[in-house]
């Protein structure tokens, strides 16, 4: 399924983006050098994709997560993925 909203231009697509309560992946197709380093910068997604299919991250080749209701801000198979499974505790002592 793919949902479609219309945007008047590029900056609206982004705020319509970032303004979802998701955000697994996003993908810009555009040779605009300066659209493209913007979605670098603002597209709030786990996963950016430029000019090429927004599909088939591979855990351990390319880390895969993304932020809000659409994962926990980590990435599988990322460096931060180990630290799911750990609990931080800290401890201070007055001596």
């Amino acid at each position: 399924m793919l949902a479609v909203i219309r945007a008047k231009d590029f900056d609206e697509g982004l705020e319509i983006a970032n303004c979802t309560q998701y955000g697994l992946t996003g993908s810009v197709y555009t040779k605009n050098r300066g659209k493209i380093e913007k979605a670098k910068r603002i597209f709030h997604c786990g996963n950016l994709y430029i000019n090429r299919k927004c599909t088939a991250a591979l855990v351990g080749v390319h880390p895969f997560g993304g932020f809000n209701m659409s994962g926990t801000d980590s990435k599988a198979g990322g460096r931060d993925y180990l630290l799911l499974f750990t609990q931080a505790k800290a401890i201070s002592e007055c001596i």
